[in-house]
């Protein structure tokens, strides 16, 4: 296997209309033989394809906590850490109030849990979708996935990580049915917290009982930040951010945080952060890159451009197509430069293990 195809994880589902939202991942598209296969869709009348490039299994060794090639269902949460809460957003409306926002903004959660009977495991905004997400666990239970979005569409027609690609597709029904997932022990239920918003939780093991008890757990009046322990200040021009999301299950062993960043018509860039307890501080790459007075390193397939020296860490940008030569129609690559623009102004956390120092 070639280090990219360990790379490549997995396939992004195309939309329909609007920005494409690279950082939507089918990580059900394991159990098809993580095939390099891209599949295309007409969007705006041009058929695009974009590959989400997790790009780190290829990258770093075993030793990250357990994150690397780990379904984000899977991972252990580590006993009597202190869990992670995504920060309030002090006046920003939660999805009571502002159904129409959920998805809109990918630095802000129009929702948030119950801390005191859930722990936070991960969550995520997509707003080229629309869709947030909040990964928890209840006590010694099963992880849970809750999803919610302004339109019933967008969550019938996207995949769920971890479950077969078509288990929900056209199947939900918006009324708290439980569904339960053909080939597999998943649940699955969706319904309308209000009008304006729908929701869809799901979880690979458990009891309806306990599914049917997340609504209860969730504050539909509070807004929180999509914040993790790296934020780019300085962006290539025209482009902005898109995609936020942040796995702390491993937390404070591991944690991994993914930005999107789109350019106007085709241009995408993965920010990416890995965090390990126990990786070892020497990655074994000589710099051949200056990135702004630090060793920084170009990959040898001139996809990725990585920030050396950080301590238990790697901080990548994969800037360009996987694939040279078979692009989409209109793909059009942003530049090591820009890469390189992006990870001097990126602000890392001083202690990754601390919240409350996250930027």
């Amino acid at each position: 296997m070639t280090d990219l195809d360990q790379r490549i994880t997995s396939v992004l589902r195309e939309q329909a209309e609007g920005e494409i939202d690279t950082s939507r991942l089918l990580h059900g598209s394991r159990a098809l033989g993580r095939r390099r296969q891209v599949r295309r869709r007409a969007t705006t009348g041009t058929a695009l394809a974009l590959v989400g490039v997790l790009g780190f299994t290829g990258a770093i060794r075993a030793d990250v906590g357990g994150l690397a090639g780990r379904m984000p269902w899977t991972a252990a949460t580590p006993e009597a850490a202190p869990p992670p809460v995504p920060p309030l957003a002090d006046g920003v409306p939660g999805a009571r109030d502002r159904p129409d926002l959920v998805g809109t903004d990918p630095q802000v959660l129009h929702l948030g849990l119950d801390s005191s009977r859930a722990r936070y495991l991960g969550w995520s905004v997509h707003a080229s979708n629309p869709i947030e997400s909040i990964r928890f666990s209840v006590g010694d239970g099963h992880p849970v996935l809750l999803e919610v979005s302004p339109v019933a569409k967008t969550l019938d027609d996207t995949p769920i990580d971890g479950f077969p690609v078509q288990a929900v597709s056209g199947r939900l029904t918006f009324d708290g049915a439980v569904l339960r997932v053909a080939g597999t022990d998943g649940l699955v239920t969706s319904w309308q917290p209000f009008p304006g918003l729908y929701a869809r939780a799901a979880t690979l093991r458990g009891d309806v009982a306990a599914l049917k008890r997340v609504s209860g757990l969730v504050r539909w009046d509070e807004a929180r930040r999509c914040t993790g322990p790296v934020r780019p200040t300085t962006l290539p021009a025209n482009a902005a951010v898109t995609g936020c999301s942040v796995d702390a299950a491993a937390f404070p062993k591991g944690l991994t945080v993914q930005l999107t960043v789109f350019r106007a018509p085709s241009s995408n860039m993965w920010i990416k952060l890995v965090y390990g307890a126990e990786m070892g501080e020497d990655t074994g790459r000589a710099s051949n890159r200056d990135l702004g007075g630090r060793p920084g390193f170009r990959y040898p397939d001139g996809t990725r451009l990585e920030l050396l020296g950080l301590p238990k860490a790697r901080l990548t940008v994969d800037f360009a197509w996987p694939f040279p030569g078979d692009g989409p129609p209109g793909q059009v690559n942003f530049t090591e430069a820009d890469a390189a623009t992006v990870l001097v102004g990126t602000k890392v956390a001083r202690d990754l293990t601390r919240p409350q120092t996250w930027p």
